[in-house]
């Protein structure tokens, strides 16, 4: 990958497009995430990124699988790293290694914690407590290897609303500042199905010289049971509107996936329209929703 081609794609005049998996846990979790691998393989992709589990617990999987979407499928791959779970040296291990295989970068998160800990994070001994931790640790390690900033990119998670343990916005705007202030090119923000959240989001951001892009996170929304699992997992809020049109289709689940994916459809038209740097798909291993769209956006 050329220099830094991530941001030049993010600041240059075509929207970029970019895809998260995650890592398979099963036999046929396994077969899925290659099933979609192959069907976006060719595809303008900038880069696709691959989750870490809740308390670190899918570190593995998420090298074995980030290599393989490298090497077999191609994909810009960038790996999440979380302070979960981890000490420090394991961390300057795991960036090490990231920066020497000529990995483009990697998405710098706090990381959810264990589903053991009653939703409490605790950083582990001799381990990092905050997102901006990691991303300062990645810019020195970068340099004890004599690698450029340009050579290395790193994303960090924004909340278009407000992350569920800050005390407010205004404190979390402060946190989001201090990540990027540490040497963070791009943010890419948690789904939301409301484009005027997006938008106030990144006016707060300009407002407290946040310049780095904004890449807005969208998912397709294929149900009404993940709906609810979303909303309450993370937060964020399901228009009314939305949340009527899929129970009205009761049981019929491809009707439910077709209101999930004119949704996003209408959403990233008017985020594209509006001068989004592009968008993130929340893809959940699945191909099908991601071609559509893709499909649809180069038709208009």
């Amino acid at each position: 990958m050329s220099k830094n081609q991530i941001i030049a794609r993010l600041e240059g005049d075509t929207p970029v497009v970019s895809v998260e998996f995650f890592p398979p846990k099963t036999e046929a979790g396994a077969e899925q995430i290659l099933e979609a691998a192959r069907a976006l393989q060719g595809r303008d992709i900038a880069f696709a990124s691959i989750t870490c589990g809740a308390g670190g617990s899918t570190r593995g999987l998420t090298l074995e699988y980030g290599r393989l979407l490298r090497e077999e499928f191609h994909f810009h791959v960038v790996p999440h790293v979380t302070c979960a779970g981890y000490s420090r040296r394991e961390l300057e291990e795991m960036l090490d290694y990231l920066i020497e295989a000529k990995f483009p970068g990697f998405m710098a998160l706090r990381g959810d914690p264990p589903k053991d800990s009653g939703g409490i994070f605790k950083h582990p001994p001799n381990g990092l407590a905050h997102a901006s931790d990691l991303v300062a640790l990645a810019r020195e390690r970068c340099r004890l290897r004599g690698v450029s900033a340009e050579d290395f990119s790193i994303g960090v998670a924004g909340y278009p609303g407000k992350h569920p343990e800050s005390s407010d916005a205004a404190a979390d705007m402060h946190w989001l500042a201090h990540k990027v202030a540490q040497g963070s090119d791009f943010i890419t923000t948690q789904l939301f199905f409301d484009n005027a959240v997006y938008f106030d989001f990144v006016v707060r951001c300009r407002e407290i010289g946040i310049k780095v892009p904004v890449l807005p996170g969208i998912l397709p929304l294929p149900s009404i049971a993940q709906a609810h699992k979303f909303s309450a997992f993370s937060g964020v809020t399901i228009p009314v509107a939305l949340m009527e049109k899929l129970e009205s289709c009761g049981s019929d689940s491809e009707a439910a996936e077709k209101i999930g994916l004119e949704w996003a459809f209408s959403q990233i038209s008017e985020l594209l329209a509006c001068g989004a740097p592009g968008f993130h798909l929340y893809i959940l291993n699945r191909a099908k929703p991601a071609l559509s769209l893709l499909s649809r956006l180069a038709n208009r």
